[in-house]
């Protein structure tokens, strides 16, 4: 009979440690498709923006050009090279401005797969805290 109770217990811790694995298995699976599918959508996002963006610079740099031949015909026989300059001063200070912009963007855009990365670091916290 102990023979019995032995073999019923290593069954049993075998049987357990196979089930704990299968739930990591299991628990990693779920979390890389969680990172699957934030990793498309963050594609997509950036694909969208990036179009976005040169969409909005095509047309703005045609509405500047136009604003900016109007400008300097407008002044033309009075004042060409004042038209001039203040276009080009017009320019660079919003030049300036885009890139102090980017800056902030940059300084201050959210971490890539902060999703996944908090489910992991539950993860890891609930795994530490079992006996």
């Amino acid at each position: 009979m102990p023979d019995t109770d032995d073999s019923q217990r290593s069954g049993g811790i075998s049987g357990a440690l196979a089930r704990l694995t299968g739930s990591l298995i299991a628990l990693l699976r779920t979390r890389l498709e969680l990172a699957t599918v934030e990793f498309d959508e963050e594609r997509e996002r950036t694909k969208e923006m990036l179009l976005l963006a040169v969409c909005a610079a095509l047309l703005g740099m045609f509405a500047l050009l136009f604003a900016s031949l109007f400008v300097i015909a407008y002044f033309w026989d009075s004042n060409r090279l004042a038209a001039v300059g203040a276009v080009t001063v017009f320019y660079v200070v919003l030049a300036m401005a885009v890139c102090a912009r980017m800056k902030q963007r940059l300084r201050d855009k959210p971490t890539p797969f902060a999703a996944t990365l908090s489910e992991l670091e539950q993860d890891a916290a609930s795994l530490r805290r079992k006996p």
